[in-house]
Formats: C-alpha cells, sequence, structure tokens
C-alpha cells in the first residue's frame, strides 16, 4: 500500500517531523492501512477515528522509517440477520505499522509488523 506525505517533509525538525506524520496518518481513511490485518478480536474495523503513537522514527537522506502504533476500533458482527437483536460491538484493536517514506518526494510504502 503507497500514501504520500509530501506536507510532513516540509518539517525540519524530528520532532515536528513525528508530529506532523502523526497528524496526517489519523486523517488517512481506514482503508489506506492495513488495519483489517492487523485485527485479532474482532470482524470488521469501525469507521471510528483511530489514534497514532509514533514509537520510533530514524532519518536519513535515503529514507524515512517510521513505526507506529494504531488504536482503532473492530466490530464483532452478529448473524447479520435483519432481526437480530445483537448489538454492533466495537472493541479496541491495536497494531503496529512501518512506514518507508521517501525523502525526495514523500511516497510512502506501509507494511503491517506482526
Amino acid at each position: 500500500m503507497r500514501v504520500n506525505f509530501k506536507t510532513s517533509l516540509l518539517e525540519e525538525s524530528v520532532e515536528e517531523l513525528k508530529q506532523s506524520l502523526k497528524r496526517e496518518i489519523e486523517q488517512m481513511d481506514h482503508a489506506a492501512l492495513p488495519l483489517q490485518q492487523g485485527m485479532s478480536q474482532s470482524s470488521y474495523v469501525s469507521d471510528s477515528p483511530f489514534s497514532v503513537v509514533v514509537l520510533e522514527l530514524h532519518r536519513s537522506d535515503e529514507e524515512i522509517r517510521l513505526k507506529a502504533g494504531i488504536f482503532f476500533a473492530g466490530i464483532i458482527s452478529g448473524s447479520c440477520c435483519a432481526d437480530d437483536p445483537t448489538p454492533c460491538d466495537e472493541l479496541t484493536e491495536y497494531c503496529e505499522l512501518e512506514f518507508l517514506i521517501n525523502p525526495d518526494d514523500g511516497e510512502a510504502e506501509i507494511r503491517l509488523l506482526e
């Protein structure tokens, strides 16, 4: 999966870069991240907002490597019958992602870490 973080590349300090990347990731659509593959307790990724914790950031001339923890909501679905009284329960899920960012153009590859 590839995305672009060109805006964050304008930040000069490592701390500003961390905060900018965190904001950009939190604004992304759920479908742009491999959250479904990182689930352990539920069936589907909820549309609820998710939060990002920057765990590591390494910046070099060749690449920017960001490791982030993502807290998001997963849904346990019922039997999918129209008259199923089971409410849709949300569970907090967590996964770690690695973002490999090209410092020249902001293009990034996203990988799920196991």
